[in-house]
């Protein structure tokens, strides 16, 4: 912008205020003759101004653009931009100026630069602009880089998205194919063995019913629990079904109250492989089981564990009462395979498909009546040895015997171990006559400690561990006698009672 076309705000270069006094223009080179300037000639120089508003002058060259040759005066502002006209013949006359050097390029000291040659029209031209860096040039590539990959990519979207969510294309593939080798051990190979031996009871008598399971023995004989089939000893009928899903009826041979064990015959078994008995004395604790049967209804439920502990003291049978039969007593195997309502009378499995115990009993967290309540990792199976004796005894003779040594337990003692009574009870003597116990030398009032090792913790455990015996076997006992302990054996007889005859449909 030229002075002629800079706004006033309404100034004149007489509303400027007076100086005090005249100045003086000095250059920083060499005095020269005093030449005239014209008000049109003149810029201003906020930066060289004193207070007061008088201008001090530099004469730039005679190359300026001036025809004549006469200095020009220059104010230059913070912007770059000349100040409003100032006119220097007022009120002081005409200023005393040098002559401008001949051919000067480079003023000296105290002079200003030159100012560039005017541009067309007589204006003067703008100094060369700068361009922007290398590394805003690079960071502005990049972000344009990436905005275009989001439009892409966004325009890709656009243009192959449907109407709705599916896709008739969409496809996961098919499913991987060969064949899957399977451990002969694995539980999914030994469930697919036993599976087949294994069958579900529904018993019923009248409005009442039962269901259970069991398994397929040799002769075509059905192992299950006597609570089971309990009902189907008072005219109620047993319906079988095996896992092909075919049924038939069965009827009891046998069963025994005292062990919870009962032996069924089934019409038909359909050409059902038999199950494969084990050795329950080879178990330990540790060991992997699968427990096989029809919990809550559900044929052919397959669950597996570990053997949590052996010999624990079970008191198992009819939990509703309404049987009026004797309590069974268990010296049971302990595991956390989930046994439910349903599984009693199914096998408990090793790891090579051998039944090594009969699911029997749960622990529950609830005893009241008329409610069930579900697995919590404690199930107990009876011995598959005991199982043995006692099915063979049904199925050769109809009944069970049951194992005893000849005493009576105080019930009311407390301290360590199992306590013999000291006085007769219901017509029995503490120590029968020529029984087992006397025979070992056992008298009334004393403390049997341990049986074959195992530090008895009550009557119960003492009961189960007998019960567990073959007629005939020996157990070591430890006894306490006035402080004394003492060492001796004795032999398990069977008991004269028999058990209740089977009741046959």
């Amino acid at each position: 912008m030229t002075d002629e076309t800079r706004p006033t705000d309404g100034r004149t270069p007489s509303d400027l205020p007076e100086p005090s006094e005249r100045p003086e223009f000095l250059p920083a080179g060499e005095q020269g003759p005093v030449a005239e300037v014209s008000d049109e000639q003149l810029v201003w120089r906020s930066d060289t101004t004193p207070e007061g508003g008088v201008p001090s002058f530099a004469s730039p060259t005679s190359s300026w653009g001036d025809p004549s040759g006469r200095p020009q005066a220059y104010f230059a502002s913070d912007a770059g931009s000349p100040a409003p006209p100032y006119n220097a013949t007022a009120p002081y006359g005409p200023p005393q100026l040098p002559p401008p050097p001949q051919q000067a390029s480079g003023m000296g000291a105290g002079w200003a630069p030159p100012p560039p040659p005017p541009g067309p029209g007589g204006m003067a031209a703008e100094a060369p602009r700068r361009g922007p860096s290398t590394g805003l040039l690079v960071a502005l590539a990049v972000i344009i880089a990436l905005v275009a990959s989001a439009l892409g990519s966004f325009g890709t979207f656009l243009l192959t998205r449907s109407g709705s969510d599916t896709d008739p294309a969409y496809s996961l593939g098919p499913a991987p194919t060969g064949s899957v080798t399977r451990d002969s051990t694995s539980v999914a190979m030994v469930a697919a063995r036993v599976l087949p031996s294994v069958v579900s009871l529904e018993v019923g008598s009248g409005l009442e019913g039962a269901t259970g399971s069991g398994f397929l023995i040799k002769g075509g004989y059905i192992v299950t629990n006597n609570h089971v089939v309990a009902m189907a000893a008072k005219g109620g009928e047993i319906r079988i079904l095996f896992n092909n899903r075919k049924s038939t009826n069965g009827r009891i041979v046998g069963r025994d109250p005292s062990s919870d064990l009962a032996v069924v015959k089934p019409e038909e078994t359909f050409g059902t492989p038999e199950i494969v008995l084990g050795n329950s004395d080879q178990v330990v604790v540790g060991d992997p089981v699968i427990a096989i049967g029809s919990p809550l209804g559900l044929t052919g439920t397959v669950t597996t564990g570990i053997v949590s502990s052996l010999n624990r003291p079970v008191v198992a049978g009819d939990e509703s009462g309404q049987q009026q039969e004797e309590q069974a007593y268990i010296s049971a195997i302990q595991t956390d395979a989930a046994i439910n309502p349903g599984n009693s009378g199914g096998p408990l499995v090793n790891g090579k498909g051998e039944v090594v115990g009969v699911n029997s009993a749960i622990a529950t967290l609830s005893k009241s009546m008329g409610s069930q309540s579900g697995s919590i990792g404690l199930g107990f199976a009876i011995p598959v040895n005991q199982t043995r004796r006692v099915t063979e005894e049904i199925v050769t003779t109809g009944k069970a015997k049951k194992p005893k040594i000849g005493i009576v337990l105080d019930t009311e003692y407390k301290g360590q171990g199992v306590k013999i009574a000291t006085e007769a009870a219901q017509g029995r003597q503490p120590v029968d006559a020529d029984g087992p116990a006397a025979k070992a030398g056992l008298k009334a009032g004393d403390v049997i400690l341990e049986m074959d090792g195992l530090r008895l913790q009550d009557g119960v455990e003492l009961i189960a561990l007998v019960r567990s015996k073959n007629p005939g076997s020996k157990i070591n006992i430890k006894y306490s006698r006035g402080g004394q302990e003492k060492t001796t054996s004795l032999t398990v007889v069977a008991e004269d009672q028999a058990t209740p005859t089977p009741t046959r449909s």
